[in-house]
């Protein structure tokens, strides 16, 4: 689950114990609290299925390299297993640049709309995963081509949200 919608499950379960919303921990706790886990509890496989999941991404950020795509959620921030999703944000001129693409190329997807998102449409696709013997689901964010200036910006730590397949390969040439 993603931290947005996890903390507000948190703020509802704990409502019985006067806990408000705005006492939960910001996204950073959280990623920390991930991390932690994942080194307590899954150190010995969540590194590769993460290299795994980064290796779908990259194969989807070659194919759809005329929308611009971007990495971002927890495979980008290092905190994906084999259950997580690879979230990808593409920045088009057109919003029906991408669904044109991939009808082009017979690629089945799905249509969802976020709601409380400014985002206008996911489009979710499944891809294979040899690696992992699994089928990944991929979700792409279909976002204005203006929208790519203001993504680029740091979190708190000076830590990028996102990145496009060259930062991509940086990051994994880093592990």
């Amino acid at each position: 689950m993603e931290y947005g919608p996890a903390k507000r499950k948190a703020a509802k379960l704990l409502v019985r114990h006067a806990v408000r919303p705005a006492e939960l921990p910001d996204n950073l706790a959280v990623e920390d609290a991930v991390r932690e886990h994942l080194a307590l509890f899954c150190a010995d496989t969540q590194p590769a299925e993460l290299a795994a999941l980064r290796r779908v991404a990259a194969g989807w950020m070659e194919r759809l390299a005329p929308l611009r795509p971007h990495l971002c959620g927890a495979v980008w921030r290092g905190t994906a297993t084999r259950i997580s999703s690879v979230h990808l944000q593409l920045f088009c001129d057109d919003p029906k640049q991408a669904e044109i693409l991939l009808l082009d190329r017979g690629i089945p997807y799905e249509v969802e709309s976020r709601p409380g998102t400014d985002q206008a449409e996911v489009l979710t696709v499944t891809s294979r995963c040899d690696e992992l013997g699994e089928l990944v689901t991929v979700h792409l964010s279909v976002l204005d081509h203006d929208d790519l200036r203001g993504a680029l910006r740091p979190d708190a730590r000076g830590l990028s949200q996102r990145g496009d397949l060259a930062a991509l390969q940086r990051l994994e040439a880093q592990a």
